[in-house]
């Protein structure tokens, strides 16, 4: 069996393959990673049948959505999985047949109502159930103690000691280890009574995941992460330097637009000479009474050059062909000693 382990922070993805076949599934792949995922199965000769998550993540973005529109490939997850993307929904008792390997479906609520491991070849992979030295948290949405009690005692934890476990997440570094030795050294695995056990996930007061209600709206519904909205933009939009711009404004360079995107009181607080002032949130709506010619050279200002260059991305699609943003924003541009304005003026270009 062809196991690859991809690692995203303490994100563990997993690339499983059948060499006979060269079939392979890929299981939890996390944004940011899919070229390295492709790269993988080439090198191994592999093609990519199944992408399998093992429930809905809640501290991550799931790639799943992202390769299964790039690719046409069948999303795998359990029957109750929330996503809407998903292709084929499975259940306990059920199997994934991939080439000559048969991944075999254990339910495994608790961490989140949908979870689920996969078992194959003396293998489990255990999502968020089961990790090194600990388990999932019971404290997200749909996650319940008393089902990781008898997902881990009633299920798992009944495979073969020896089954290698692979856990989506490893907040430890560089283990592995196996159904035995996590029943053996696991401390959360030594209350097994049930109201114990149950007390002791209720009492953990975890803080929750920083992307929690954005990794949750992009797994459950499609949506797509800021992160991923900011790397299309700057893929489609050209930038100009602190220097260059501070040479158009000496130059008083009328044929271009300084446009700042920030709300009505950093503007006024403080703004690039001559810029002319439209927030990000009305763009849209006033776009063709403040710019009423498509073919003048603009840049668009933030604060840090993250909304400006969304803001120049809207702009390139509507039809502005030679808009840029400001490479580093109006914090920049300040620590560089460039001059401002600080009274508010809605004027044109330079």
């Amino acid at each position: 069996m062809l196991l690859e382990q991809v690692a995203t922070g303490g994100c563990q993805s997993y690339l499983v393959g059948c060499p006979d076949t060269r079939m392979a599934a890929l299981i939890d792949p996390a944004t940011g990673q899919v070229d390295h995922y492709l790269g993988l199965a080439a090198q191994h000769g592999v093609r990519i049948r199944y992408l399998i998550d093992t429930h809905t993540h809640a501290d991550h973005f799931s790639a799943t959505l992202e390769m299964k529109q790039a690719l046409g490939l069948p999303v795998v997850m359990h029957a109750l999985a929330p996503a809407a993307h998903a292709d084929m929904r499975v259940e306990h008792g059920q199997s994934l047949i991939v080439g000559g390997l048969r991944f075999d479906i254990l339910h495994t609520p608790g961490h989140t109502r949908d979870s689920m491991c996969l078992v194959v070849e003396g293998h489990v992979f255990t999502g968020d159930t089961l990790l090194f030295g600990g388990t999932g948290r019971s404290d997200l949405p749909s996650g319940d103690p008393e089902d990781l009690f008898d997902s881990l005692f009633g299920r798992l934890l009944r495979l073969d000691p020896a089954t290698a476990i692979h856990p989506a997440h490893d907040y430890v570094g560089g283990q592995s280890s196996t159904i035995g030795h996590e029943i053996a050294n696991n401390r959360r695995l030594q209350r097994r009574d049930r109201a114990d056990f149950v007390a002791m996930m209720r009492e953990l007061n975890l803080a929750a995941p920083t992307h929690l209600t954005e990794a949750l709206r992009t797994n459950m519904n499609g949506g797509v992460p800021v992160a991923r909205l900011l790397a299309e933009a700057t893929a489609r939009v050209p930038f100009i330097s602190l220097a260059q711009l501070a040479a158009a404004v000496a130059a008083r360079d009328n044929d271009l637009i300084i446009l700042d995107v920030r709300e009505r009181d950093l503007f006024g607080a403080a703004h690039v000479p001559g810029a002319l002032h439209l927030p990000r949130g009305q763009l849209e709506l006033r776009v063709n009474e403040l710019l009423p010619d498509p073919t003048r050279r603009i840049v668009t200002v933030c604060e840090h050059g993250k909304i400006s260059t969304l803001a120049a991305a809207t702009l390139r699609t509507l039809g502005f062909t030679r808009v840029m943003a400001l490479d580093g924003g109006m914090k920049a541009w300040r620590d560089a000693d460039h001059p401002s304005e600080g009274t508010v003026w809605e004027g044109g270009g330079l």
